[in-house]
């Protein structure tokens, strides 16, 4: 159901209730699609077996150590602009 956003902000209880036995519920602003207020049910299934930030971070691929050798010795080595 789209709720107009002065709506939904005066029957917010009526949203929320809405939300967790007949499902997502759409606010609109101007017209135009401004928000989706999910359950809780609904979220945590969106949101499961999704990896977090860090742990795609970390499932990347393994660091080349001689690339990573030449970024550490290029930090060490003095900046052509140092001398300006």
């Amino acid at each position: 159901m789209d709720w107009p956003l002065q709506d939904a902000k005066n029957r917010f209880s009526e949203v929320v209730q809405r939300a967790r036995h007949e499902g997502p519920q759409t606010v609109t602003l101007r017209g135009e699609r401004a928000a989706v207020v999910l359950s809780a049910a609904d979220y945590d299934a969106l949101t499961r077996d999704r990896p977090s930030l860090v742990d795609d971070l970390l499932s990347g691929p393994d660091w080349d150590y001689a690339i990573a050798a030449a970024i550490n010795d290029r930090a060490k080595s003095p900046s052509r602009d140092a001398a300006l």
